[in-house]
């Protein structure tokens, strides 16, 4: 798995709003049509008002390189830099282990992944 965390800013909470709401439907055409996407989502900061969060999650490398070259990429940078994007910030990661966060009792883990974190 490859996680993809970033963020996103804008100079008025106005122009990351409608970045928001114009780039939903690329939102969910990411979802629906690629292969190998298991999350896509850049949601309004609650704490900044000038920010989109973002999360991705994606099968593996592959699947990750395919998005960047598939039309719905395109579109949701051509989306967001209509909105003027001031700075950005953003990370991937390459998940080995998981595991729930809760354990048996619905209490969160104290130790994780057998105690290696």
């Amino acid at each position: 798995m490859i996680v993809i965390a970033a963020n996103i800013d804008f100079a008025s909470e106005a122009d990351r709003d409608r970045a928001v709401a114009e780039s939903g439907p690329v939102q969910q055409a990411t979802r629906d049509e690629e292969a190998g996407c298991q999350a896509y989502c850049f949601a309004p900061d609650p704490c900044m008002p000038t920010r989109i969060q973002v999360y991705e999650l994606w099968d593996d490398g592959p699947t990750l390189a395919a998005h960047f070259k598939h039309r719905n990429y395109e579109d949701m940078k051509a989306v967001l830099g209509k909105y003027g994007i001031v700075n950005n910030w953003n990370q991937m990661y390459l998940v080995t282990d998981h595991e729930p966060v809760y354990d048996g009792q619905g209490l969160p883990r104290e130790t994780f992944f057998g105690g290696k974190a």
